[in-house]
């Protein structure tokens, strides 16, 4: 079954950029959305790998989208791209999740234990 996600949500995953209305929640709802997980941070670009290929396979005309000139440097107009984007594309897009065997549930802290075996975590419990 298909959600529909802003044509920024969308475009974040696509480009590697942060180019949501919602900014980092866009992020978040999308990829929780799409692998069925609860995220946190530092899980998001695995996650990103993991979905943006079927991003791509739902909506195969994102990989002419093009950043233009610009788009990695400080001032660079993100809202003004986003809303030409929208008027070319359309501002919401139906999203499938990813199948199921696609992405690593793999626990937060464990994973964070793997990403940085050498420092000290501190895990706060409610």
């Amino acid at each position: 079954m298909a959600r529909q996600f802003h044509l920024g949500d969308i475009l974040s995953i696509s480009t590697g950029f942060l180019v949501s209305p919602r900014h980092i929640e866009g992020v978040y709802d999308i990829l929780n959305y799409m692998t069925g997980d609860n995220l946190f941070t530092h899980q998001l670009p695995r996650a990103s790998d993991e979905c943006q290929p079927y991003l791509l396979e739902q909506m195969p005309w994102l990989v002419d989208i093009e950043l233009g000139a610009g788009a990695d440097a400080e001032g660079w107009d993100w809202e003004a791209w986003l809303l030409c984007q929208v008027a070319e594309h359309g501002e919401y897009h139906p999203v499938r999740p990813i199948p199921i065997d696609d992405h690593d549930v793999i626990d937060p802290i464990v994973e964070l234990e793997q990403m940085a075996p050498n420092k000290p975590i501190i895990v706060l419990t409610g």
